[in-house]
């Protein structure tokens, strides 16, 4: 049966982490304070023959630990750049959506050509008591129920059930500050930063990272876990990955569902309220310069909407109307509208 390398890996783990020994200082002293009581390793051999057998032992790791080091500078380089194509991707997605959405409304707005209708006696009669019996009723020509009970619903969603007043609010990342780790969020996907407070230099081979579809763990070797517990909700595991920031071991996890805000990372945290996550919006300057324009277009009717104000086709059909009236000033305008 071989030597079981992970169990005393382990056991060596927790000894250098350990602040009474002195870190790997430490364990080096303790290793040949052991050779010198326990053995006859430096006594045993002939002269120079205890130097030999340590300068053989850490040549060869030596050889190996740069070779390893360069493995998962290979894997991180090549986690990082999938990740970067994803995001962009992502980016280009959003991007598109917006091009898209900006284009059917301008499609639609530019599809209604300005109309002038000189109105009769009886349908300007007709309009100005329609008008005269919204005015009284207090609701604009058009509103409709659901228009009319927006306030309403508005102010039921912003009213705090007994169940939220118990969860935590959301941090800046639309996350959660937990007591040893932190996440923030976006609807795809999720970064845990979690810190180790150990008397060493953090490097990849002494962390733990389980990524399972409803599963996760993570922490040091020869240490409990910091996380350990069934997810909140399920991952996607192979575009999932993790690397070093410092002393902390930073998680980049995509969701499979790309529609729901995550209240917690395992089912044991407590819980954030969702309902106060504010998603961040796309940067603009992200644009290319046509879809841009689209989007700031569509911005700016939405604000000048919310303040009651004409947006830019009711701005364009108003300049034409104008236009014309000053071309034709031997018609009546008085009973015109602008549909």
């Amino acid at each position: 049966m071989g030597v079981d390398r992970e169990y005393i890996y382990n056991t060596l783990g927790g000894l250098a982490s350990n602040p009474e020994l002195g870190g790997v200082n430490g364990l080096l002293d303790l290793v040949f304070g052991f050779l010198a009581e326990r053995t006859d390793f430096f006594v045993g051999g002939g002269p120079g023959e205890a130097h030999k057998m340590v300068n053989k032992a850490f040549d060869k790791w030596d050889k190996k630990a740069n070779e390893i080091i360069a493995e998962k500078e290979r894997e991180k380089a090549k986690a990082e750049e999938k990740l970067r194509a994803r995001r962009e991707a992502q980016k280009a997605a959003e991007a598109q959506k917006l091009a898209e959405a900006a284009a059917a409304s301008s499609s639609s707005a530019d599809s209604s050509e300005p109309k002038i209708q000189e109105l009769t006696d009886e349908q300007a009669e007709a309009l100005q008591k329609k008008l005269d019996a919204d005015k009284s009723s207090g609701e604009p020509e058009g509103a409709t129920a659901a228009d009319t009970g927006e306030k309403k619903d508005k102010g039921d969603e912003e009213e705090e059930s007994e169940e939220d007043k118990n969860k935590m609010k959301p941090n800046k990342g639309n996350g959660g500050d937990y007591e040893n780790y932190s996440f923030t969020q976006t609807l795809e996907e999720l970064e845990i930063k979690v810190p180790f407070n150990v008397g060493f230099k953090l490097r990849s081979k002494d962390v733990v990272v389980e990524f399972k579809k409803r599963h996760l763990k993570v922490g040091l070797k020869g240490h409990p876990p910091v996380i350990d517990g069934e997810l909140h909700k399920e991952i996607k595991v192979e575009e999932s990955m993790w690397n070093l920031d410092g002393q902390s071991v930073v998680l980049t996890i995509e969701k499979v569902n790309k529609m729901d805000w995550w209240s917690k990372i395992v089912t044991t945290d407590p819980e954030i309220n969702t309902r106060k996550v504010e998603p961040e919006n796309s940067k603009l300057s992200d644009l290319d310069g046509e879809t841009r324009s689209m989007v700031e277009k569509m911005m700016y009717d939405q604000r000048q909407k919310e303040l009651g104000l004409p947006t830019s086709e009711d701005q364009k059909k108003n300049e034409i109307l104008q236009k014309f009236m000053q071309q034709h000033p031997e018609m009546d305008f008085s009973k015109a509208k602008i549909s």
